[in-house]
């Protein structure tokens, strides 16, 4: 299996070479359970809005710490182990940060299952389990690796490895809140101040849940300047102008729909991907209903457009089906649409309407609890 490369890899093969020294790349390479972890960890660092997903993460250390607890890197015998109890293993995982909330499905079967997906031809899956007596195992064979004719425990620095993560998450929430912070400061700055700041914030490297909140301030006044004429005959029209919603906290899991406009019915989706697979997963979602990408990007629209369907083109083929999910990408904004459609709000005076949003959807996620909301889905 090809080995996933993301900002996180390095950390993984560092302490690797902390334990094992010269030997981390080879190590990630000949061990399933590394890999997978691999996959688990892409988000470590960057400012995603994505769930950290720490269920299965959790999962893993929990019964990595009771084995290295009771020594078992060091002696023989866990074979003979009596296993470890349901209740501790679940008490534990909600003591780690972001894991208050977590539940049990994890430890039961979604971590062997998604495991399975990846090394469908492995002979181990990593929790053994005993549903009669509700204890647990990590299974050892993925613990020990052989390298060269040595034969290496790798627990340790597994634990090391997931702990290095937690860290990088916390990092990244941190710096979150600090920007929420911020945000909400600046209703004491000048209008001048706090529409630069604003601009500033309109970069590819900012915090994708910052940018999903300034997108939706933005988008929310621009449209809001926008009306309809609309009614059941031609001779009885409602006048309405554009009122653009937000589903829910920036992490939350809203089914691939972020903003939602009335009365035109027109669904929004943040990013910060190109993946075409990832946008056609959207427009499946919502069986296929037109969606509006709002992307984290300075790239224009047309560069864009075409690099999502030549990704379709390489995954699908069928131009049928191609020509289907493109048609469901009913518009696509960038960073700089979103600056030109700001502007467009101060020429309305909307600049301090844009500010007040900005600090009700700030405090609404600093006030979140801690990212572990649906984590465990």
């Amino acid at each position: 299996m090809k080995i996933l490369q993301h900002d996180f890899t390095q950390t993984i093969i560092n302490i690797l070479n902390k334990y094992f020294p010269r030997y981390g790349d080879i190590i990630l390479k000949n061990s399933q359970l590394l890999q997978y972890i691999n996959i688990k960890t892409k988000a470590a660092n960057r400012g995603s809005k994505s769930r950290s997903r720490f269920a299965n993460h959790y999962a893993i250390y929990v019964l990595i710490e009771d084995y290295l607890q009771k020594e078992f890197h060091l002696k023989n015998g866990y074979e003979d182990y009596e296993g470890a109890q349901y209740i501790n293993l679940l008490m534990r995982q909600r003591e780690l940060p972001f894991g208050n909330k977590l539940q049990n499905h994890a430890l039961n079967h979604r971590l062997n299952e998604e495991f399975k997906k990846y090394f469908h031809t492995s002979d181990y899956l990593p929790i053994i389990r005993d549903s009669t007596t509700n204890r647990y195992w990590i299974n050892e064979n993925l613990l020990k690796i052989e390298i060269g004719e040595q034969v290496i425990n790798i627990s340790e620095s597994i634990k090391d490895i997931i702990d290095a993560y937690i860290q990088a998450r916390m990092n990244s929430f941190n710096e979150f809140v600090i920007y929420c912070q911020k945000m909400i400061e600046i209703q004491n700055h000048s209008s001048e101040a706090a529409i630069e700041f604003i601009r500033s914030l309109l970069k590819p490297n900012i915090d994708a849940r910052v940018f999903e909140i300034v997108s939706y301030a933005i988008l929310k006044h621009y449209y809001a300047e926008q009306k309809i004429y609309w009614g059941w005959s031609q001779h009885e029209l409602n006048i309405d102008h554009l009122i653009l919603y937000k589903t829910g906290r920036t992490n939350a899991n809203d089914g691939g729909i972020d903003f939602v406009m009335k009365p035109l019915g027109r669904f929004f989706q943040v990013t910060e991907t190109l993946d075409t697979g990832k946008y056609f997963l959207d427009i499946d979602k919502v069986q296929k209903y037109p969606v509006t990408f709002v992307i984290k990007t300075e790239e224009e629209v047309e560069y864009l457009l075409n690099k999502i369907e030549e990704q379709a083109k390489t995954r699908y083929q069928i131009k049928a089906i191609i020509k289907k999910y493109m048609e469901c990408i009913e518009e696509v904004i960038n960073i700089p649409e979103l600056i030109l459609r700001f502007n467009k709000g101060l020429e309305f005076q909307k600049g301090i309407q844009v500010i007040e949003e900005i600090v009700l959807q700030s405090r609404v996620e600093f006030n979140m609890e801690e990212e572990a909301v649906g984590d465990e889905v």
